[in-house]
């Protein structure tokens, strides 16, 4: 299991970006999933944006084209761009890595977007 610390988060105002990093303590290369997820109060954890494998990045219909999801495994990182912020993307947002049977969460950073 790695040990995942994002970072990135802020507060920013509708129409913004925002870049969320990703480090991970061990390899991500041969990872079966690397996503990106969100909590915003009193909802459930969402699935943001997600590879799969060594496959293409799905999207929550909610960001796609706004949102890209990218790795470099030279450097164990995953990264979120978010454009085009709208205040109902505020939550907190985890990091997820799935590889050799671990599953791996960040603590989460937190993402607020006034309007």
């Amino acid at each position: 299991q790695v040990q995942l610390v994002e970072s990135g988060g802020g507060l920013v105002q509708a129409g913004g970006s925002l870049r969320l990093s990703c480090a991970a303590s061990g390899s991500i290369f041969g990872a079966s999933v690397l996503g990106w997820y969100r909590q915003a109060p009193g909802k459930q954890r969402e699935s943001v944006a997600v590879i799969i494998g060594g496959g293409s990045a799905n999207y929550a219909d909610s960001v796609q084209g706004r949102f890209t999801i990218s790795r470099d495994d030279a450097k164990n990182r995953v990264s979120l761009q978010m454009n085009s912020l709208k205040p109902e993307d505020t939550a907190v947002y985890y990091c997820r890595v799935f590889r050799d049977g671990a599953n791996s969460w960040g603590k989460g950073t937190l993402v607020t977007v006034s309007s």
